[in-house]
């Protein structure tokens, strides 16, 4: 039996859930998506953002989105595939983006971990399609691994966004998410919350007021605990927020509905769900 927080339980009738980041096109689910659907949906999860990082995978998360009534669907070049960012994928990224389930630009920025793109070709990619979101009016997706300042260079240089944006995954301590907060933007967080060693994970968590954050998976990575190193799925997103509960030490329902309702304002969502 899976060892859970002292918040967990099921969310009541009514209670949504929203993860804002996964990437369903991905290999991982392409044997069982319809169950790992059905798992969210009664895990209350009530919508699911899955994210382009690169013009296939972009189109893949358009038809993902047209197949599924609660799918949406963002486009963009991801930093590792930044050298594919030219003008005319831009322009064919630019056309999808006119989708009426699109409903954000990324994911993109910087990657410093592993530059599988020499920094000043991310840079380059980051600052066109910061551009391009705010040409479109779209909110920006964010990702950000070892580049915190370079990042919010960028993102102050290019200023300002009036559909807003996100910090995927945010992986920074409590000065940085109160920068990125000064901008507009979003913290988005993950599964690493319910790792023990995430401690400027935890302390943002406790410190930033939950109208400033929502919640994701990233999946299929990061699973949160119980299931650390196995595929993540959009249920798991419950766990991440049994967890954001108990450092805030607050309900789970508050949890859910206050990163639900910050997720729908920023991407546009629908207001019903489909949830009974």
């Amino acid at each position: 039996m899976d060892q859970q927080p002292p918040s967990a339980g099921q969310l009541p009738p009514g209670i949504e859930l929203i993860d804002t980041h996964c990437h369903l096109d991905m290999e991982a689910y392409h044997h069982d998506l319809e169950t790992v659907l059905q798992a969210a949906a009664e895990a209350g999860v009530s919508r699911i953002i899955t994210i382009g990082i690169d013009l296939e995978s972009s189109r893949r998360a358009v038809s993902l989105a047209e197949q599924h009534p609660n799918i949406y669907a963002s486009v963009g070049i991801h930093p590792h595939d930044a050298q594919g960012a030219s003008a005319p994928v831009l322009n064919q990224l630019a056309q999808l983006a006119l989708h009426p389930k699109v409903v954000a630009y990324g994911e993109i920025g910087l990657d410093y971990a592993k530059k599988y793109a020499p920094v000043p070709v991310q840079q380059a990619a980051f600052a066109s399609q910061l551009r391009l979101a705010r040409q479109l009016e779209l909110p920006v997706i964010i990702h950000d691994r070892d580049a915190h300042q370079d990042t919010l260079h960028h993102l102050r240089q290019l200023s300002d966004f009036p559909a807003g944006g996100v910090m995927h995954c945010f992986s920074g301590d409590l000065d940085f998410a109160r920068q990125v907060i000064e901008l507009g933007f979003y913290l988005s967080i993950p599964g690493i919350v319910t790792f023990k060693n995430a401690r400027d994970l935890h302390e943002v968590v406790r410190e930033i007021d939950l109208r400033h954050l929502i919640l994701e998976t990233d999946g299929p990575f990061l699973a949160p605990v119980p299931f650390r190193g196995k595929r993540n799925t959009p249920d798991k997103v419950l766990h991440t927020a049994r967890m954001v509960a108990d450092l805030k030490q607050i309900p789970l329902s508050e949890v859910a509905q206050a990163t639900s309702r910050n997720a729908r304002a920023l991407f546009q969502l629908p207001t019903e769900t489909t949830r009974s």
